[in-house]
């Protein structure tokens, strides 16, 4: 049973990634179909994220009641901001350049999440660069490998590949047509969306420290995002008919992208990030191309060429390489992370405190740090935390 547990506990974090990324697929998916059919963006944004604050408060508040640290002035700031950055900034320009384009080349565009939050993580000194170690090299190179491959993909169409055709495919022939006076435009927005992604990992992970509680964490950063978000619909989307919604696409994707790609996204990759680190969470993102490319040319009839074949095979190689990378940076912190449960706590006498036995090294001693307690401290070998 133990060696059983091990493993699933190994696992748990690749099942939870490509979890998401199918999650992911079906947000392209059903937001194209949505947008296609005359949604405004804006509408879809602020219902996508009232849902999902909806959905995760319930749990927030049952859950984290006793775990949730107070809020503060900079923390507060920090929610404020990842809510303008992931609903906002990502949301808002990626459909808009989605539409211009369409969903497989976004999902595309958007595998340069990887380089972009890599690069922004060494700024802020969230990763190390070793040249001379070898797991520090295969992220570098899978890094700039998988970057590589979605540009192939943007760039480089080769001969169409027929794999399924549809009565609906002079329909999507046509929109393409048309969306192609705006590609460069569309590609931009993308980028735009690309580097708010990046960025808003980057803040979450640093968030998290401060404010230890998932769940609540996630559901703050949707309401933060609703309120922005309804500031900006209400400007350019007031005719009321714009907030209409029905039995169809209009109902399914706020409650889709809600629920699944906002609020359980928020939640598992701030779960998967305080112990992978947000580069191993976006190193997945290539995934979720391939799967849009496959159900984007079944459901919307989108012509898939060569090049994003060859695209496909070169993005999986940067993503094997890098998730190895950051596997050998963990497999040396399990057993702090491990054993952590296991270290000896024994009550003081006459006072409301514990005392913890200091691990013997720094890097050790930061995995046991209390994250935003001020009632911690280092005394000699020990660190006393109030309760």
């Amino acid at each position: 049973m133990g060696n059983l547990s091990e493993v699933l506990y190994k696992i748990k974090p690749y099942f939870l990634m490509v979890f998401l990324q199918f999650g992911s697929a079906g947000n392209y998916i059903i937001s194209m179909v949505t947008l296609n059919h005359g949604m405004n963006r804006y509408v879809l944004i602020v219902y996508r994220n009232a849902i999902a604050a909806l959905v995760l408060a319930p749990f927030a508040l049952l859950l984290e009641r006793k775990i949730r640290p107070k809020m503060t002035f900079p923390v507060f700031l920090q929610i404020m901001a990842l809510g303008c950055l992931e609903p906002i900034l990502d949301q808002g320009f990626s459909y808009l350049g989605m539409q211009y384009t369409s969903a497989s080349y976004a999902s595309a565009i958007m595998n340069a999440v990887p380089s972009v939050t890599f690069v922004i993580a060494v700024i802020f000194r969230l990763e190390r660069i070793r040249i001379k170690e070898i797991r520090s090299l295969a992220k570098v190179i899978g890094t700039l490998v998988t970057f590589g491959g979605a540009l192939l993909m943007a760039l480089y169409k080769g001969p169409l590949i027929h794999l399924i055709s549809s009565s609906k495919s002079s329909h999507h022939e046509n929109s393409a047509h048309n969306s192609d006076k705006h590609w460069v435009a569309g590609t931009l927005l993308i980028l735009v969306g690309c580097v708010s992604w990046s960025a808003f990992y980057i803040l979450q992970s640093v968030t998290l420290k401060k404010y230890p509680a998932e769940i609540s964490l996630s559901s703050l950063i949707c309401l933060a995002g609703t309120v922005q978000s309804l500031a900006v619909a209400l400007v350019v989307a007031h005719h009321p008919s714009a907030w209409a919604v029905g039995w169809d696409t209009r109902l399914l994707a706020p409650v889709y992208t809600g629920i699944i790609a906002s609020g359980i996204t928020y939640y598992v990759q701030g779960l998967v990030m305080k112990t992978r680190g947000p580069v191993f969470v976006t190193a997945f993102n290539p995934l979720c191309m391939i799967i849009v490319a496959a159900l984007g040319s079944i459901i919307l009839a989108e012509k898939l060429y060569l090049g994003s074949i060859i695209g496909g095979i070169i993005i999986a190689i940067g993503l094997y390489s890098v998730v190895w990378g950051k596997s050998k940076d963990y497999s040396s912190q399990v057993p702090t992370s491990m054993t952590q449960k296991e270290l000896p706590i024994t009550a003081i006498d006459g006072t409301n405190k514990t005392v913890i036995s200091r691990p013997s090294t720094n890097s050790e001693l930061s995995s046991y740090m209390c994250d935003g307690n001020p009632n911690c401290s280092i005394i000699g070998s020990s660190r006393q935390c109030a309760h």
